[in-house]
């Protein structure tokens, strides 16, 4: 941080970021939910019940599968757990989010590709998944784990659509402000591995799903876009979020072509609930956003504050939802008196930015400008917005923080918030201000987090 006054509570909100994201960290999440007593491996479910068991004699391979920016570590929790009973496998992340040397795995190769847009190494080991899916017979035990970023991360097209068609999809998605959900519809049924294809693919195989959430509402079937997971959404969603972002003659022709085909029945839809495909198929939600709420809100007790959970389904426009949570604050601290305990707030959810300027910025980013911009005449409300995954938009931050009465500050030093948020240039600004923060990859994924801090006046 850049000389900020001492009177900024910035070790406080960092003490509880940091509370969030290790109750969320996928290998003690993977270590939460799995169980070996001898030969005999148990998942446990979300309820704290048995959701699968079986003896790992009885199977002639165990091998691992999955994506996603947490992915490395929690596959590196299961050859903690398994060891040599894991015959082999293969995990791809986004650039930088492979383990560390000498924590690296031994039995499970792990590939590295683009993220949001995917790029040729993610959709080559997309692919050999797929083939290693595909190879697999009843006698095998296949567990997959999952996080954030894994549908970027594996564009196993069908045959008629190019990996430029899918880039140039993912970037008008991404620039027209569409939704996770959206965005998820459309890739699944562009892909072999989305949208329950990689449990079509490893049938009649035993499949585990170790799933950590990135999405408002835990839907098991758009965290990752599904590969493990019946697919709720039909080639008709497709056209609706087309026609609702007015895309249609902005689609690569072949992603039209193939959505088209879809609707006329002459391409099959992605595999429903009840298809045979899932018959031996086990899904487990291993991490989610209100885990990481929960850890701060306890974390914010201990430092004497009273907490409270407002959401974990934030979304909508990243700027007006600051404005909302600021007003939320205010209201809050309306209704205390002097000597009142302090409140903290908490949010989580995934917010979108509709791309206006050619500036550098995330989501978070913006949020965390536009509440400075909120709170030019207040005090006693700061806030910290993150990215659980350390890596907000196409930056090298996690998000950012917001002070009461820090407008004439940043006015000080030159900066111009207004003109910075038209143009969706928050990260300048941040940087400059001191008030971006900065985690480095956190290897897990659980959408956003925002944590307010809210005094007597």
């Amino acid at each position: 941080m850049n000389d900020l006054p001492a009177c900024y509570p910035v070790p406080v909100l960092r003490r509880l970021t940091d509370a969030a994201l290790s109750a969320v960290s996928p290998d003690g999440a993977v270590l939460r939910h799995l169980r070996l007593d001898g030969d005999r491996l148990t998942l446990i479910g979300e309820d704290g019940e048995t959701a699968w068991s079986g003896d790992l004699r009885s199977f002639r391979r165990v091998r691992v599968l999955g994506a996603g920016k947490g992915a490395a570590p929690m596959a590196a929790a299961l050859e903690s757990l398994l060891g040599d009973r894991i015959s082999d496998g293969l995990i791809v992340v986004k650039y930088g989010h492979d383990l560390p040397e000498g924590q690296k795995t031994r039995r499970i190769r792990v590939r590295e590709g683009g993220h949001p847009v995917p790029d040729e190494a993610g959709a080559a080991a997309a692919a050999e998944i797929v083939d290693m899916a595909l190879d697999c017979g009843p006698d095998d035990l296949i567990l997959c784990v999952f996080t954030g970023g894994a549908s970027a991360l594996t564009p196993a097209l069908h045959p008629d659509i190019s990996l430029e068609d899918m880039r140039t999809l993912t970037n008008l998605l991404l620039e027209c402000g569409a939704t996770i959900h959206e965005i998820n519809t459309l890739r699944k049924h562009l892909s072999r591995f989305s949208g329950g294809g990689l449990a079509a693919a490893a049938c009649p195989a035993t499949v585990l799903g170790l799933i950590v959430s990135d999405v408002v509402g835990d839907d098991l079937d758009v965290i990752a876009s599904g590969p493990t997971v019946p697919d709720s959404s039909t080639f008709a969603d497709c056209l609706r979020v087309i026609e609702n972002y007015d895309l249609r003659w902005r689609l690569p022709a072949a992603v039209w072509t193939h959505v088209e085909k879809g609707l006329q029945g002459r391409t099959p839809d992605t595999p429903k609930a009840g298809d045979a495909a899932f018959g031996k198929v086990r899904n487990v939600l291993v991490a989610s956003v209100r885990q990481a709420l929960e850890a701060a809100a306890q974390e914010a007790q201990g430092c004497g504050f009273r907490p409270r959970i407002l959401t974990t389904t934030l979304t909508g426009e990243a700027r007006e939802k600051a404005r909302d949570l600021v007003d939320e604050a205010r209201r809050t601290q309306a209704a205390l008196r002097p000597g009142d305990a302090p409140v903290c707030l908490l949010a989580g959810g995934e917010t979108t930015v509709t791309i206006r300027g050619k500036g550098k910025g995330g989501r978070n980013q913006e949020m965390a400008l536009a509440a400075t911009l909120a709170l030019a005449d207040d005090e006693g409300i700061d806030l910290v917005c993150v990215g659980t995954d350390g890596t907000d938009g196409p930056t090298d931050a996690a998000g950012g923080f917001a002070f009461s009465g820090d407008l004439a500050r940043l006015r000080a030093l030159g900066l111009e918030p207004r003109k910075h948020l038209d143009g969706n240039d928050s990260y300048p600004l941040l940087l400059r201000a001191g008030t971006l923060l900065r985690t480095g990859p956190t290897r897990t994924n659980v959408m956003d987090v925002t944590i307010i801090l809210v005094r007597p006046k």
